[in-house]
């Protein structure tokens, strides 16, 4: 990249990557005012237009829009494991969210 220095094996990444310099969004959704700097990224966008929700839970079905990203799939699937990453560095107690955990330390 003549702007920042950076090398890409494929010209079709440095072209993407310019436009992070350039602010261009060549790729834009029909069905609302918003634009992308990648075709993948528009594909993603348009599957909240048509309501698809790729994002599955294998143990109980559940789906999640693509608007959510696969981090809320992540997060569900806590319900079936059983995993609490976020503990209290005070009690010890454990959550599921980084957010409740947020909440909890207030009372202390």
């Amino acid at each position: 990249c003549r702007e920042c220095g950076k090398a890409f094996r494929w010209s079709s990444r440095l072209a993407h990557h310019q436009r992070s310099h350039t602010g261009e969004r060549p790729y834009k959704c029909p069905e609302c005012p918003k634009a992308f700097k990648g075709s993948s990224a528009l594909l993603y966008h348009q599957r909240g237009h048509t309501g698809e929700r790729p994002y599955a839970c294998p143990q109980c079905g559940k789906a999640f829009k693509p608007f959510a990203q696969t981090s809320n799939l992540r997060q569900h699937q806590r319900v079936h494991t059983g995993e609490r990453p976020y503990a209290c560095p005070q009690c010890g107690k454990t959550f599921t969210h980084s957010s409740n955990l947020q909440l909890h330390r207030r009372t202390h």
